[in-house]
């Protein structure tokens, strides 16, 4: 009955304020009192109460009102934080001003007049507020300050948001007015040894307060994604900045629980818990079987939030400081750059980029390699284990740890470690290539991958034997991790949705990037990348699009160092590139005059830059073509910005000599075709040539584009016989070629003379046979690392707050608002 009652009363108030024109006075607390009295509504409660017609009617016909109501919410808010919410009534009413400034915050961003309204000082709370702030303060704090610096007290508050550490003594104890907030930090993990007690009310305390924060954060999502408004979030630039960490609240009174005056502020044990939190949670526990059924989890819900506040503070300028320090002190202004941006430091991603201990680093890999396994954990009892569903989050906080931290990233590929990320990638790849829903977990998925390539362990560690058992539907096959990123690529490339083909050029590069290092790869695997060649190097294909020939570069490039740095161990490419020679021989017999490239066209009529993968170049239809897979009805999706091109996407200019990075102007790079250097090269030697950081010498693509034509892509474009001989001139098939003048005769030969019609015994040859003397010498291997710009930076942000729109939909914070970040589609 009292809780009828309760949520009766509350909407009466609410019908109040949007029935009366004129304005409500600010001390007329029993009034504004019914929106914050103890009452047990839920969040939910108050979304189905205050409904989105009602706040805009107020927003445009009483907007006084609408302004005292966020005022008084976040008066109350500070006041709590004071007083350390000794009450349980005092904690019911910080939770209901949290809720209901959750269901109004959208509403004020969506409106730009309302944008900067929680910009304005605190001097209109009301009377006796406004007389504190000016007795106290003589510059009071904007609203949005007074709201954050309120929050951030109240995610340390002892018995609401964390288990209070005093033990008797009495209120004026030593203890009691020196806390520390380092000592309340939720979770053990980096930098904190101790594992607080689980406390599920906390944890749902955490999360109302997280959520109206993730809110507050969310002010980006209203601004279109043009250059005019790619400044930094205001709201996550001071809650992430010093002024933050200088202390919120310096005049306490004196309550035994709450004397707080915190030097450093709750900047850095925020992160840490959040980070802590994150990595430290197990959803399945001790594996009892559908536990998750029977009980319920707080924690589940506050993991979630928590890593969507890190992946959104995370954000971080293009140009600004992303590298860690090689010292554990904080940077200051005067050793940045004079490159970096102005504005104030986010010390979230100083923080992040400062952890340098290894127990930290493996407590963080296997917290999230454990997160992102757990959707691919197979059980003989069906929906027996729990199975979370925020790994798009945690993969962008794996891209934004490897990104600004590259300490842990080397951390991560110094051992097999990695590949406990790499296989539940390619796993999410594979299970979303034909669904357009799911395009931007794909595009986050190959970013990581290509992030990763650049460097040279990875490409080390896809050697090793893959023994998984994950449901996946690529062909069975016997092999190494490599393989199944072939495999992986493929599939998507052959059997994807049709907006992934930007995606095609950092598919091939990572390949590019990684075939100097393989060992070896199955017969299925190398069937799959001259099937690619087959399809890429048509005619038709090739003279349809400006930039297609580039994709037929990186895959000769890939032939190319497997057969010079990694011969021996690939007798089933060589044997594949053997039967499959009429596709090399072809490309380089390819005509260039007018009438040819015409007719080419015509043969194959496809839109430019397109590409059907249906058809090779005998025009027949490849094996495991499948119908592309709907999405479920009333499926929603978010619109994403367009991908930056490969060549702003990777490092072009970056030669390794030894053991130190050069970097060189586009006029210092060599002018000669890396594969026409002259010499002998003996396949055996290979290896140990690469196993040398001295001998090896990396070159970015820039060499490769020395004689390419700079390009755009106008309605209009033809093909030209001029234009197809300044990239056809460039192809890298010397090599190949050779190989095949050299072992075609032989293997020929060997079948006549024995009369072999297995190719086991052909293989067989091939693994012992030897090109000594008559390889040209290995060419400099070509690396293209990521780059952080613009773009990405921006897609980035299209892509995390897309993921948190369709993420938070209990409540639906903001379902029906008029985000313009995105579009949102019903697919």
């Amino acid at each position: 009955m009292g809780i009828s009652d309760s949520k009766l009363n509350f909407r009466k108030a609410v019908v109040q304020l949007t029935t009366k024109t004129q304005p409500v006075e600010a001390t007329d607390h029993t009034f504004w009192d019914q929106f914050f009295a103890e009452t047990a509504n839920s969040v939910q409660d108050v979304f189905t109460m205050v409904p989105a017609a009602e706040i805009r009617a107020v927003r445009e016909e009483s907007p006084s009102n609408l302004a005292t109501l966020c005022y008084k919410a976040v008066e109350k808010l500070v006041q709590g934080a004071e007083s350390g919410c000794p009450t349980e009534k005092e904690k019911q009413v910080v939770l209901s001003c949290a809720r209901l400034l959750t269901r109004i915050l959208p509403y004020i961003f969506e409106d730009p007049d309302w944008r900067g309204f929680f910009w304005s000082t605190v001097s209109g709370i009301s009377q006796d507020r406004a007389e504190d702030v000016e007795d106290d303060e003589e510059d009071p704090h904007p609203l949005a300050e007074s709201l954050l610096l309120a929050l951030a007290d109240l995610l340390f508050c002892p018995d609401f948001t964390v288990q209070s550490q005093l033990r008797g003594g009495g209120p004026d104890t030593a203890e009691s007015t020196h806390l520390d907030s380092c000592e309340y930090i939720w979770e053990a993990g980096v930098g904190f040894a101790q594992s607080p007690p689980l406390d599920y009310v906390h944890d749902l305390n955490r999360t109302e307060l997280l959520r109206l924060l993730l809110t507050c954060f969310s002010e980006v999502m209203f601004l279109p994604p043009s250059p005019q408004h790619s400044a930094l979030n205001p709201w996550v630039t001071f809650f992430c900045s010093t002024e933050n960490r200088s202390g919120a609240l310096t005049h306490r009174p004196s309550h035994a629980l709450t004397l707080w005056c915190f030097k450093d502020g709750h900047a850095l044990p925020l992160f840490t818990s959040l980070l802590n939190v994150v990595c430290a949670y197990d959803p399945v526990g001790y594996g009892i079987p559908y536990n998750h059924l029977l009980f319920s989890d707080s924690r589940e819900q506050l993991v979630e939030h928590a890593v969507q506040i890190l992946i959104v503070t995370l954000e971080h300028q293009y140009g600004g400081p992303a590298e860690s320090p090689s010292t554990e002190r904080p940077r200051t202004p005067s050793s940045t750059s004079d490159e970096e941006p102005e504005g104030p430091e986010n010390l979230f991603v100083n923080y992040l980029s400062r952890i340098h201990r290894e127990e930290d680093y493996e407590f963080v890999l296997k917290g999230l390699a454990r997160l992102l396994t757990n959707p691919l954990t197979q059980t003989y009892l069906p929906n027996s284990t729990k199975k979370i569903q925020f790994h798009q989050e945690l993969l962008v906080l794996f891209w934004k740890l490897c990104d600004f931290n590259k300490k842990f990233l080397y951390f991560v590929l110094k051992s097999s470690d990695v590949l406990d990320v790499l296989v539940p990638i390619l796993y999410h790849l594979n299970d979303s290539r034909a669904d357009q829903a799911r395009v931007g977990l794909l595009h986050i998925g190959v970013f990581i991958l290509l992030l990763l390539s650049g460097e040279r362990n990875f490409g080390v560690r896809l050697n090793k034997p893959y023994t998984a058992h994950v449901a996946m539907d690529v062909p069975v096959f016997t092999g190494t991790h490599a393989d199944l990123l072939v495999l992986v690529f493929h599939k998507i490339i052959t059997n994807g949705h049709q907006r992934l083909q930007p995606l095609y050029d950092c598919l091939l590069t990572i390949i590019a990037n990684v075939s100097p290092y393989l060992k070896s790869l199955s017969m299925v695997a190398s069937n799959k990348l001259l099937h690619l060649l087959e399809v890429f190097s048509t005619s038709w294909f090739l003279f349809s699009s400006q930039q297609n020939h580039q994709l037929v570069l990186f895959l000769l490039e890939a032939f190319n160092n497997i057969v010079q740095y990694q011969f021996d161990g690939h007798s089933n490419l060589v044997y594949a590139i053997i039967r499959n020679r009429t596709t090399f021989q072809q490309l380089a017999s390819l005509p260039t005059d007018h009438v040819s490239i015409q007719k080419a066209l015509q043969r194959k009529q496809r839109p430019a830059g397109g590409i059907s993968l249906s058809d090779s170049q005998e025009g027949g239809s490849i094996e495991g073509l499948c119908p592309q897979v709907a999405s479920g009805p009333g499926t929603l999706k978010t619109s994403l910005v367009a991908m930056p091109d490969i060549d702003t996407l990777i490092e072009k200019s970056q030669v390794l000599e030894g053991r130190v990075t050069i970097s060189l102007q586009p006029s210092d790079i060599p002018q000669t075709p890396p594969s026409s250097h002259a010499g002998v090269a003996s396949g055996s030697d290979t290896e140990s040539n690469l196993a040398q950081d001295n001998e090896d010498v990396f070159y970015s693509d820039t060499e490769m584009e020395q004689n390419l034509p700079a390009v755009t892509s106008t309605c209009s474009w033809t093909p030209t016989p001029d234009w197809v001989l300044s990239w056809k001139s460039q192809l890298p098939l010397q090599t190949i070629l050779r190989l095949l003048q050299v072992l075609v005769p032989q293997v020929e030969k060997i079948c006549i003379d024995k009369g072999l019609t297995d190719e086991s015994e052909i293989l067989k040859f091939l693994q012992h046979g030897t090109l000594v003397g008559l390889l040209p010498v290995p060419h400099p291997i070509l690396i293209r690392k990521y780059q952080a710009n613009a773009g990405t930076t921006m897609w980035f942000r299209t892509y995390t707050w897309g993921v948190v729109y369709l993420r938070n939909v209990d409540p639906p914070i903001w379902y029906d608002t008029d985000v313009r970040l995105f579009e949102i589609q019903r697919v």
